[in-house]
């Protein structure tokens, strides 16, 4: 709960020499905010409302009268208004003697995922002689750091991942051999009923995609829209899941396959290359945690710079790997210098993927994903062995 990490989070805000963190919510907004106030799941969040911790002192909060009761379950002194004119007297009150601000901003929209706050309460907040500062520091260090309980259950999902997908892809071979149809959706639905034996959760459907479909990376097969999957195809299967235990964390894994006894020349070439590529991320990983920082845009380099000198850099169309947390996409650093500029420094208690991929549209694409935990001693695959060869379902 926040209530008992505000001390933490005000020693935090002395280290960066910030005078306060604010929270502004309003229905949706700040998914950051929600879950860090304990607002989440919550139906009528209808009204604007603030949350400010100082770097000492009470924390303050701000309310509408018509909803005066929201953030009652958190400490602080509690500031109200009705009316516009109201507000915005308020607001100036709430941010008294606070001039360097940490809020869910990001300069020049950086960081997409931190960037919550809108430009019309970024305004008005300069005018009461606020500077903002971005929280994307503040929000890896308390909103994606994982319990020793939830690195327990990350690892039992993964060891549970990587079961299925095997499974799967038997399936699949079962079903070449006997000459039974299968398509897309079948092979996914054959996933969601092992993951419900499994006591697992996912936020969403796994990806299965064959030839030109595994060359969309976000590619959502449906019983309406799934090809079939035959002799000769290629086969992608991404699947991610966590344990049904409230503040579970996920576990995301990507395999391939051809439905053939060997891949051709062609697809062999580009597994090698992708296996290549993900296992230079892994290294720099391995090698320098803990002993040096690394920052989320190094290892995107690292990883990147393999498919760059083979001459496929185009085809690397998104980053190297994303945070993992309560959801799929978690709050800390992501492994990327393509689609943002991530310069996190990568936390201990924290996991993330590193999965890079090469797509041919009309053809078909490769992405192989791995997951790694980060402990005050070391960095960890999870999961067990990671895919070495491609998966041969006719052998």
């Amino acid at each position: 709960m926040l209530e008992a990490r505000i001390a933490e989070i005000q020693s935090a805000l002395e280290e960066a020499e910030l005078d306060g963190w604010l929270f502004a919510v309003f229905q949706g907004n700040d998914p950051i905010a929600l879950d860090l106030l304990g607002l989440a799941g919550r139906g009528l969040v209808t009204r604007r409302c603030y949350y400010l911790i100082p770097r000492a002192g009470e924390p303050r909060r701000l309310v509408h009268d018509l909803e005066p009761a929201m953030l009652d379950h958190l400490p602080g002194a509690k500031l109200r208004y009705r009316t516009w004119q109201e507000h915005r007297q308020a607001m100036e009150q709430l941010v008294r003697d606070c001039r360097r601000v940490a809020a869910q901003y990001s300069p020049k929209n950086e960081l997409p995922s931190v960037s919550r706050l809108d430009a019309g309460t970024a305004e008005l907040l300069a005018a009461s002689g606020v500077e903002l500062v971005t929280s994307a520091d503040l929000v890896q260090r308390f909103a994606a750091v994982w319990t020793p309980e939830q690195l327990a259950g990350h690892r039992r999902a993964n060891r549970e991942l990587h079961r299925i997908v095997r499974e799967a892809f038997g399936f699949v071979a079962a079903r070449l051999r006997s000459g039974e149809a299968i398509d897309e959706h079948g092979v996914q639905t054959f996933i969601l009923e092992a993951f419900a034996r499994a006591g697992l959760h996912t936020e969403a459907d796994p990806i299965v995609g064959v030839n030109a479909h595994s060359a969309d990376p976000h590619y959502e097969p449906t019983a309406e829209t799934a090809w079939p999957i035959a002799a000769g195809d290629f086969l992608l299967v991404d699947l991610w899941a966590k344990e049904q235990a409230a503040a579970s964390v996920y576990a995301d894994i990507t395999w391939c396959g051809v439905c053939a006894a060997a891949p051709t020349d062609r697809q062999q070439e580009i597994w090698e290359l992708v296996r290549d590529a993900r296992d230079a991320g892994v290294r720099l990983v391995l090698e320098r945690w803990p002993r040096e920082s690394i920052r989320g845009f190094e290892v995107d380099d690292a990883v990147r710079e393999v498919i760059r000198s083979a001459g496929y850099g185009d085809f690397f169309i998104h980053r190297t790997g994303h945070s993992i947390g309560v959801q799929d996409h978690g709050q800390g650093a992501n492994m990327d210098n393509l689609e943002t500029h991530d310069t996190r420094s990568l936390l201990a208690m924290t996991g993330f993927s590193i999965e890079p991929g090469v797509y041919f549209p009309g053809e078909f694409g490769v992405r192989s994903e791995v997951n790694l935990a980060l402990t005050a001693d070391a960095a960890e695959v999870t999961g067990g062995e990671p895919q070495r060869e491609l998966l041969r379902l006719l052998a």
